[in-house]
């Protein structure tokens, strides 16, 4: 329900209290991914976030309340004992949301999804580009409770992961957070995309060449660069008809050139700081990447040779590299013991995941964790995260990114049908 004040602005919406999350993921939108790593890198302490999981996971939180620059709810612990949690996170100011809006506007796909009533993730990347943040970051979640914690506490964890399952449902729920109502930001944009043009810019007056060149050292600074575009470019065909050159194969060529749009796309992206630039590639793992594009069959057998893994194994490797790049290859690959203080760790996050009773049967080998009368498996990665496996048919294949909570990752697992698929190859 919306509530709203007396000039009729929309102050906040409250949403019932959801039933226990036991055995699937709190966030699966990338909206509600980015809401909850944002609490594990402002908690201190992950003992907080571990307890917060299980209260949420158990229905300890009741209605939620979100309004613009906090989220509110009563949590309540094992022993019945109840909690006022608030989280409160920075607003945007008017003159970012004018920015933000300028965004929109100028994107015509962000606009035709804004209008069916769709929160387009680019669009969020482009305000971010823009320094405009409307996902949570770093020490945005500032969390206050009737407990008396000056951290995060579970109460507040708790209240963090029954977001995230808001998130999911309606990632809209994002702008009211940081100071506007989703149908109040509807409207304006419709505003700006209806409004007659003021007129045409009357083009600017030509500067000497050599003026400007004296003038060097007081102009004033460069713009920023432009933002990068929605997508990776597309290279020129190669079929012009003339006879290809000896020892070239321009279907090979093409298919190169798609793939290093890509991932020139992707270090561009580095550079402005929206992505992490991954590590050199070996030769073997580079065809696993220039394999995720759709490419000729002569091209594919070429991958699937210099992979070393052949057909069956590129079509593994290139589900692996979807869910996540070169860690994701590695998983794949490594069958390495668990010992020490990892394996203190591991075993932890496992008891500390699911209640006694609900808790799987694991069969460990290494770092494979398998619930074999399910037919899904855990892998440790060597960062300390879960990833998701299932077997298909006899062969294990990814089911998902990875998760720091082993139950979230197991949840992917059970769940059909949502593993990134490879072009035919």
């Amino acid at each position: 329900m919306s509530r709203y004040d007396d000039h009729g602005r929309d102050t906040g919406r409250t949403f019932a209290a959801l039933p226990p999350a036991r055995g699937r993921a709190f966030a699966r939108s990338w909206w509600g991914r980015a809401w909850l790593r944002a609490l594990e890198e402002t908690a201190l302490e992950a003992a907080a976030v571990t307890a917060g999981r299980r209260l949420a996971r158990a229905g300890g939180v009741g209605a939620v309340t979100v309004r613009p620059g906090r989220v509110t709810a009563v949590v309540r612990d094992p022993k019945g004992a109840a909690c006022r949690a608030d989280v409160v996170l920075p607003r945007l100011s008017d003159e970012e949301w004018a920015r933000f809006e300028d965004l929109a506007v100028e994107q015509a796909g962000h606009m035709a999804a804004l209008l069916e009533r769709e929160l387009p993730p680019l669009l969020l990347e482009d305000a971010a580009v823009a320094g405009i943040e409307l996902l949570p970051g770093l020490g945005d979640l500032d969390p206050a409770c009737d407990c008396g914690a000056w951290d995060h506490c579970g109460h507040t964890a708790a209240l963090c992961h029954q977001v995230a399952r808001l998130l999911d449902e309606d990632p809209f729920l994002l702008l009211l957070m940081r100071g506007r109502d989703k149908d109040a930001f509807l409207a304006e944009l419709h505003v700006r995309g209806t409004a007659e043009p003021s007129g045409a810019t009357p083009p600017a007056a030509g500067v000497d060449a050599a003026e400007a060149w004296a003038a060097a050292g007081s102009l004033p600074p460069l713009p920023e660069l432009p933002g990068l575009p929605a997508a990776p470019g597309a290279p020129p065909s190669f079929a012009t008809g003339a006879p290809a050159a000896p020892e070239v194969d321009p279907a090979a060529l093409e298919h190169l050139a798609a793939r290093t749009a890509v991932e020139a796309y992707r270090l561009l992206a580095a550079l402005r700081g929206r992505t992490r630039a991954g590590a050199d590639l070996t030769a073997a793992q580079d065809a696993v990447r220039l394999a995720c594009g759709p490419a000729p069959v002569a091209v594919t057998e070429r991958l699937a040779t210099g992979s070393g893994r052949g057909h069956d194994g590129l079509v593994t490797a290139v589900r692996a590299w979807l869910t996540g790049g070169a860690a994701a290859l590695r998983v794949l690959d490594e069958d390495r013991d668990v010992e020490g203080a990892a394996l203190a760790r591991a075993r932890a996050a496992l008891d500390a995941a699911w209640e006694a009773d609900e808790r799987p049967v694991f069969h460990r080998s290494g770092n494979r964790w398998t619930v074999q009368e399910e037919g899904v498996q855990l892998r440790l990665g060597r960062e300390g995260r879960w990833w998701p496996y299932r077997d298909e048919g006899g062969r294990w294949v990814p089911a998902g990114g990875a998760d720091p909570d082993p139950a979230t990752a197991l949840a992917s697992a059970r769940l059909e049908g949502e593993v990134p698929a490879p072009q035919d190859l």
